[in-house]
């Protein structure tokens, strides 16, 4: 069925068949036509971070970034789904058109600018959920805010989801931000890192629950950042990172008219590198630190490369669009077996 409704949604620009797909799936969540149409949710649980995970195929952030479906986007069966980047204030993001699709590529060309209703609406969605499974947000900093205060953003984001995240995504990694992936930079990630740790120690002692933080990376990082990036997340004692955010390389792309727009490439071409990264972070690391796998998952034996290349657990984004929610089930399915790394 879902390639027929593809066809549909695609014969729309871009971001008018995503508002479109996200404003029909609560009604059939309701209807209980979700559940007909997909039946029950893969169970293969999971602990890692300290958390129940019903199945390792998490949805990533970006597709909600407000929590305004976190309900019937569960029920497509993820184990977990998280929501954002969301920032303090509420922002437009940058003008549309700002997400193009390159089908021949199997793969999306995004330039949101982080474009939220701010962390309070958010907060009051993610209060009324009714979906089991865990839940992730992921914050970031306003665009109007300058590099030397982006830390207050974060600690105020971190803040706010605290009572209501299972676990925290700090998202330093999105290309579409000016000037946020400067703090990969060595001095600035040490600053922001110590602080989101004293904040989080602050959140604990207040609320008496341990929420995660995790951290989420470029895939435009060479080798020896990933490995400075690896010791100052062991060094802050982070909880886990996520690889990897959407990549400005535009190597091997064959829609060369697309691949003009500028903004963060997500799907199959990101893929080689994404894992590239969550090989040599998890090498780094020594195992020590759980890691999310995601970029170019578009089939399951893609999800069982990232399980190969050290991921304790996966998020699917732009293989959801192109394969529907078999892709889910199908990741699951391949995790089951899939070795981990050698």
């Amino acid at each position: 069925m879902y390639p027929l409704i593809r066809r549909l949604l695609f014969l729309l620009d871009a971001e008018t068949a995503h508002t479109a797909s996200l404003g029909m799936l609560p009604a059939l969540q309701r209807s209980g036509l979700l559940r007909l149409a997909l039946g029950a949710p893969p169970s293969q649980p999971i602990t890692c971070m300290g958390l129940r995970f019903p199945n390792p195929v998490g949805l990533a952030a970006g597709l909600d970034k407000d929590g305004d479906h976190l309900d019937a986007l569960g029920a497509l069966g993820f184990g977990f789904v998280e929501l954002g980047t969301v920032t303090p204030r509420p922002q437009p993001g940058n003008p549309r058109p700002r997400l193009f699709r390159l089908p021949g590529d199997t793969a999306l060309i995004n330039r949101f600018g982080f474009n939220n209703k701010g962390v309070h609406h958010l907060v009051e969605r993610v209060r009324q959920r009714r979906y089991p499974g865990v839940v992730g947000i992921n914050i970031g900093k306003n665009r109007d805010t300058p590099l030397e205060r982006a830390e207050e953003d974060y600690r105020y984001c971190l803040e706010q989801v605290y009572p209501h995240a299972d676990y925290v995504v700090v998202n330093i990694s999105s290309p579409n931000t000016p000037g946020l992936r400067d703090l990969h930079e060595a001095e600035h990630l040490d600053t922001l890192l110590a602080t989101m740790k004293v904040e989080q120690q602050r959140m604990v002692d207040r609320h008496d629950r341990y929420v995660p933080l995790v951290v989420k990376i470029s895939p435009d990082l060479d080798e020896a950042a990933v490995r400075i990036t690896a010791e100052r997340v062991l060094a802050h004692g982070i909880d886990g990172v996520t690889a990897t955010n959407t990549t400005l390389s535009r190597e091997g792309l064959r829609d060369r008219v697309r691949a003009q727009e500028a903004g963060g490439l997500s799907g199959a071409p990101l893929r080689p590198r994404a894992d590239t990264i969550l090989a040599t972070l998890h090498r780094s690391l020594d195992g020590q630190v759980p890691l999310i796998g995601v970029g170019g998952i578009t089939r399951g034996e893609h999800a069982a490369s990232k399980r190969r290349a050290g991921a304790s657990l996966i998020q699917l984004y732009t293989g959801l669009i192109y394969r529907g929610p078999a892709l889910v089930r199908e990741c699951a399915a391949a995790l089951r077996d899939a070795p981990g790394p050698g």
